[in-house]
C-alpha cells in the first residue's frame, strides 16, 4: 500500500531466551544466522514499506549498530526508545507519534520483534480499510501442543492426529492501525488490556483470520529450533522446484 509505515516493537529482554538474549534484545536473535528483525524488514521491503519506526529499549544499541538510519535496507528506519518501560500499548502510541505527516487514510503495521511470518501485508491493508477498522488483529489457528487420540463408539481408538489445528484463531501479534488510534492508546500499559477491549466495544476492532502462512513467535529455544527446521525445509522445498530453477550452462 502507497506511503505505508511499521512499527516494529523490539525492546523485549526475551527472559526465556537466555543465553542468546545476554547481550542482545530478542529481536536481534539469529535464525540460519540472520537477527529475527532482518527477516522482519525484508518481508516490509516486498510491500513497499519505506519507514520503519523500531521501539527499543533494553540494549538498543545493538540494534541501532545493525540497522543504522536504513539506508542499506532501500528504507528509512528511525528510533523510539523508551527511557522508561512503557508496556506495549505505550510503546506503539509513542512511536506513533513519531511518525510524521500521517493522513487519516493511511495504515500503519505494528507488530511484535519475536515474529518472522509470510502473511500478505497487502491483503491486510485491504481488509483494514474495507472494513473501517481502527485496528485490525490478525489471527493464526490455534494448533493443539499434543497429539490428539479420537475415540469412536464404545471408547474405541479410531485413529491419532499429531498437533492438529484446533477450531480457534489466535492474535498473531500483528497488527494494521488507522492513525487516530493514538488517542486511545495509552501511556503506559497493554493495548490488548485498554484499547482493544475499548474498540471491541465500539466495532471497530476486526480480525483479519489467516490459514496456511508461516507464522512463528519465538519466545523459547524450542521455537528457534522449531522455526529453523521449518525455513530449512521451506528453503530446500523452494530449491528443489524444477520450474524455479535456473541452470548454469
Amino acid at each position: 500500500m502507497e506511503n505505508s509505515r511499521a512499527i516494529i516493537l523490539a525492546g523485549g529482554q526475551g527472559q526465556r531466551l537466555r543465553p542468546l538474549t545476554s547481550d542482545r534484545p530478542k529481536c536481534m536473535v539469529e535464525i540460519l544466522g540472520t537477527p529475527i528483525i532482518a527477516f522482519q524488514l525484508h518481508w516490509l521491503r516486498c510491500y513497499d514499506v519505506r519507514h520503519v519506526v523500531i521501539a527499543a529499549g533494553y540494549l538498543h544499541e545493538s540494534i541501532v549498530n545493525f540497522l543504522g538510519d536504513g539506508s542499506k535496507w532501500q528504507m528509512r528506519i528511525t528510533y523510539s526508545i523508551e527511557e522508561e518501560p512503557l508496556g506495549r500499548g505505550g510503546a506503539f502510541k509513542k512511536a506513533l507519534g513519531s511518525i510524521s505527516s500521517l493522513r487519516e487514510t493511511d495504515v500503519v503495521y505494528a507488530f511484535n520483534g519475536d515474529i518472522i511470518c509470510n502473511l500478505s501485508l497487502k491483503a491486510l491493508a485491504d481488509f483494514h480499510v474495507s472494513a473501517r477498522a481502527m485496528a485490525s488483529i490478525v489471527t493464526v489457528p490455534l494448533s493443539s501442543p499434543y497429539g490428539i487420540v479420537d475415540v469412536g463408539d464404545d471408547n474405541i481408538v479410531t485413529g491419532f492426529r499429531e498437533k492438529p489445528q484446533l477450531p480457534f484463531h489466535v492474535n498473531a501479534g500483528i497488527y494494521a492501525f488507522s492513525p487516530a488510534i493514538i488517542d486511545l492508546l495509552p501511556d503506559k500499559g497493554d493495548h490488548e488490556d485498554t484499547t482493544f477491549p475499548l474498540l471491541a466495544k465500539q466495532g471497530t476492532l476486526k480480525a483479519f483470520k489467516t490459514t496456511n502462512i508461516l507464522w512463528k513467535s519465538i519466545d523459547t529455544m524450542k521455537d528457534v529450533s522449531e522455526i529453523r527446521s521449518e525455513m530449512e525445509r521451506v528453503l530446500l522445498s523452494a530449491f528443489l522446484q524444477p520450474d524455479q530453477i535456473e541452470l548454469i550452462q
